[in-house]
């Protein structure tokens, strides 16, 4: 029997939210983002550390807050390995000089944008993201082989993730907290799928 595939976004960064910016100035706001760690205050929910500590695997992304969100459910215990494959869907700040607005807000419209297909030179465009999914998939199906795999990462990346599995033969049999920080999904395979990959190696 195959182990599950695990989701779990990432605890609330080190960074202020609680400000007015333009399109330009949100794109170094995200810099920012990418390059913040957790907030000292942060501390995952009990479930989600029973989870790391039942997982045969344990990934994340190459992103601090990923790696930080990894190294606090493990308590630390154990290496996990981290690949850029993991890291979230990008943000560009649209092509609208003449607004300011939070960075939430400017999150929600970024997306939008780059949704329907604006990605500068140089950026990951939806389709090019949506095949990044694939390869992710593959990749946590033949951890399975091992036992219950339990990916940090963040939170777009994990909704097109959980998209991708429910359409292949993926039940989402649980989850806490909603797209929020610290929240987590558990997908158990259907009886009828059969496995279709081997188990990467992990270096030591």
């Amino acid at each position: 029997m195959s182990g599950r595939i695990i989701t779990a976004r990432h605890g609330r960064p080190n960074l202020a939210r609680d400000l007015t910016i333009s399109a330009r100035e949100y794109g170094d706001w995200w810099a920012r983002y990418d390059a913040s760690g957790l907030h000292p205050d942060e501390a995952p929910p009990p479930a989600l550390i029973d989870l790391a500590g039942k997982a045969s695997t344990v990934l994340s992304s190459t992103l601090p807050r990923a790696i930080e969100t990894a190294r606090q459910v493990t308590g630390g215990a154990r290496d996990v390995p981290a690949d850029p494959i993991f890291v979230e869907a990008p943000l560009p700040p649209p092509p609208v000089p003449w607004l300011k607005l939070r960075p939430g807000q400017w999150g929600v419209v970024s997306r939008l944008f780059w949704s329907l297909g604006y990605a500068p030179e140089g950026v990951e465009s939806a389709a090019e993201a949506w095949m990044r999914v694939e390869q992710i998939i593959n990749r946590l199906e033949a951890f399975t082989e091992r036992g219950d795999v339990l990916l940090c990462a963040h939170g777009f990346l994990n909704w097109m993730i959980d998209r991708k599995l429910r359409r292949s033969g993926w039940r989402r049999a649980a989850r806490d907290g909603g797209n929020h920080y610290w929240s987590w999904r558990i997908y158990e395979a259907e009886p009828s799928r059969e496995p279709a990959h081997t188990a990467p190696a992990i270096a030591e």
